[in-house]
């Protein structure tokens, strides 16, 4: 169930764009591979700095690279293969990752316009009698590479642009004679692009440094050596080593030995995890106690680190509903703004005989707020800092709209086994009626022997413990909703449920009341027939997690009402959900626990969320309005709902809604931010209160200011209320 992500139906070309570090970036591409033919609706994700477009017959994927390039950016088209293959870079934007700020281009126009800024008023100085022409000069120089790149974005549709309509304030105030303004204009606006693009950077970091938690090299086991060879070069079924301290080089399961494991880089979990041979290690996790052979699972292009990062850059793309209304928004706005400013030039000296280099001047500050760039930056980096700090504590969120819909969540509905319980149920009672407890757990074993059945795993390794030997079986047959019947030393035998065997009549009353106890007290019982007798029975309990009780408290903390979906018996659910403390639904199928999260929502007790495993609960998980899985990083997990907790713990769901809560908090700041600093400013223009310098930087300071708010989040910790 993805229901966020809809799969490609047609070809899709994929390019890294450099130097895209704000919305109208990603306005200008979107409308200039518009006019490309052969291109679908581009998706373009500036957190990732990535642009994908779905293609069709006559899409030329030079032809598309150029028309970004033409922009000012630099392009490199991605393949399965290769991420920097195709490598073209513009001569105004050289591809500026890794590099110091001053190494940028845009770092560079901020020195040279800087410089231009603080010669020219050496040179006014020094001779006064050249008037504003050094300040001109240096305008001009300055604004020259900013013009370009707003002719190109002009002819490529995009003709309300901040650096079209910085050009149209610079030129206008030099026609004034304001050429000292228009210089320390443009050098204000060199800064604050260069701010912006530190500040994405910063947040795009957030996301590409989890690549690096892999290490470059592995152990590989080659016959009865041992070799280094490159991690990303490992392939499905080969064998590694690592020792301790060293960090695991890829997904894999343990063949040999047995160590501590942090798992701290990927899910977020403090506490080291003991794994044995069968159990399943994460790539970028770390070996702390000793050397374990693991057989590699997962190629290094689709491993846990690979996958999250994919998943957290697509998650980019789907835009919130909050974040398509601002966008809406702001589309009006700019067109609205240019008008207001253009009438603020025209009205006053023609109708109220004001003088025109006054209210001209005041036209071009307003343009310079025109540009919504802060405003349409607040949703995006508020949003994209969000799932970055989620991704970074085992908290995966695919998309705005999930991200949203989280924070109003009222009531929340988990599966019972594995996800409230331990999921690896313990015999705790046998007895044997007509022979000894031993042979009723020899009998069962048998019966079990080839079933991944919860309770099978829990009578064979019952008898393993015991050192009771296992029977062999044969015959062995699945009754469908009854249990198993099979065949051991010639007699035959059932393991049916109590409620079986009561409609039967092969369970006499006192022998009920036992059962009943049993399951008053939260076990699960599992009787043994044989020619319809009852021989003896067994009972297994799941006990309640250790973070489970903890992690509905805090939810209850913040709101929200978790209940609990089950198949299991109703004594049993009950006796768990008493422990726990939340409401029981028992003995339903995967069907019915979709109508229920159907009917809870529909009777206003919603929106309602779903945890569960990802397979038997997948028709809840896609009926709630978000479905997060609990599977501990596996497929399931990563793929199958809405969000998934690769920490495994109930804990992450109240992490998951306050993330929410913490991130809908600053964007609903940044809005504030950018558009009261936007209203105040509009005033203080029209007065003449202030004036052009003030103006950009009520942009562009805006614009970093609602992005340093949102990195805020990436220092986001869960305090439990």
């Amino acid at each position: 169930m993805t229901k966020n992500f809809p799969k490609d139906t047609q070809p899709t070309s994929r390019y890294k764009v450099e130097g895209m570090d704000c919305p109208s970036c990603a306005l200008k591409i979107e409308t200039a591979l518009k006019r490309v033919k052969g291109a679908g609706e581009p998706i373009v994700n500036v957190g990732a700095g990535t642009v994908a477009i779905p293609t069709s017959d006559g899409f030329d994927q030079d032809e598309a690279a150029n028309a970004i390039r033409k922009l000012g950016f630099s392009v490199k088209l991605q393949t399965a293969q290769s991420k920097d293959t195709h490598d073209d870079h513009n001569h105004d934007d050289p591809d500026d990752h890794g590099k110091a700020w001053w190494q940028t281009s845009k770092g560079r126009l901020v020195m040279i316009s800087g410089g231009l800024l603080v010669l020219s008023f050496g040179v006014s100085q020094a001779f006064p009698n050249l008037g504003m022409w050094p300040f001109a000069l240096a305008a001009l120089i300055a604004l020259y590479p900013v013009a370009r790149r707003a002719i190109a974005a002009a002819r490529s549709g995009s003709i309300f642009t901040i650096e079209m309509l910085m050009t149209i304030a610079a030129i206008g105030a030099l026609f004034i004679n304001a050429a000292e303004e228009a210089a320390v204009v443009v050098f204000l606006f060199a800064v604050g692009e260069l701010l912006e693009g530190v500040a994405a950077s910063r947040a795009r970091k957030s996301i590409t440094a989890l690549g690096d938690l892999t290490p470059k090299t592995a152990q590989l086991v080659d016959g009865g050596s041992i070799r280094e060879v490159p991690a990303d070069s490992l392939s499905i079924g080969q064998i590694v080593i690592v020792r301790a301290g060293d960090r695991v080089p890829c997904d894999g399961k343990v063949i040999e030995g047995r160590s501590e494991i942090d798992e701290a880089p990927v899910t977020g979990e403090s506490t080291p995890r003991s794994k044995d041979v069968g159990d399943n290690v994460f790539a970028g996790t770390i070996n702390i106690a000793s050397a374990i052979k693991i057989e590699v699972t997962n190629a290094a292009a689709d491993n846990t680190i690979a996958r999250i990062i994919k998943l957290v850059e697509e998650a980019q793309e789907s835009k919130a509903p909050v974040q398509r209304f601002v966008d809406k928004f702001a589309r009006i706005y700019m067109p609205i703004v240019v008008v207001i400013a253009l009438l603020v030039a025209i009205v006053p000296p023609i109708f109220l005989g004001g003088v025109w280099d006054v209210w001209v001047y005041r036209s071009l500050s307003l343009l310079l707020i025109a540009c919504p760039c802060a405003l349409v930056i607040s949703t995006p980096a508020a949003i994209a800092a969000g799932m970055a700090t989620g991704a970074r504590r085992g908290l995966l969120i695919k998309g705005g709209a999930v991200l949203e819909n989280l924070g109003s969540l009222k009531m929340i509905a988990f599966d019972k086994t594995g996800t409230l319980t331990e999921g690896r149920p313990q015999v705790t009672d046998v007895k044997g009626f007509d022979v000894a407890d031993n042979d009723i757990l020899r009998f069962a074993a048998a019966l079990e022997g080839n079933s991944n059945h919860p309770i099978a795993r829990a009578v064979l390794s019952h008898i393993k413990s015991q050192n009771i030997e296992p029977l062999l079986a044969e015959d062995v047959k699945v009754i469908a909703g009854r249990g198993l019947s099979g065949k051991t030393e010639g007699r035959e035998f059932l393991l049916v449920s109590p409620r079986a065997a009561i409609s039967d009549g092969a369970l006499p009353k006192d022998i009920q009341m036992l059962t009943d106890a049993l399951e008053s007290e939260g076990k699960t019982v599992t009787i043994l027939l044989e020619n319809n007798t009852a021989l003896g029975l067994f009972a297994v309990r799941d006990e309640a997690r250790q973070d489970a009780m903890d992690g509905l408290d805090a939810l209850k903390r913040l709101g929200i009402t978790p209940i609990m979906l089950t198949g299991d018996n109703q004594r049993t659910a009950q006796a768990i959900g008493k422990a726990l403390g939340i409401e029981v639904h028992a003995e339903l199928m995967p069907e019915d626990k979709a109508k229920i999260v159907r009917a809870l929502d529909e009777k206003g007790r919603g929106p309602v969320g779903k945890v569960g495993d990802g397979i038997n609960d997948a028709p809840a998980l896609a009926a709630a309005s978000v479905g997060i899985a609990m599977g501990g990083g596996t497929d399931v997990a990563l793929e199958t709902a809405d969000a998934a907790l690769l920490n495994n713990s109930v804990m992450g769901v109240a992490e998951l809604v306050d993330l929410s809560r913490a991130t809908l908090a600053n964007i609903r700041l940044n809005v504030t931010l950018a558009l009261g600093s936007k209203v105040i400013f509009l005033v203080t223009t029209v007065l003449g209160m202030t004036g052009m310098w003030i103006a950009v930087m009520a942009d562009t300071g805006a614009t970093v200011l609602v992005t340093l708010n949102a990195l805020r989040l990436l220092r986001y910790q869960f305090k439990d209320r």
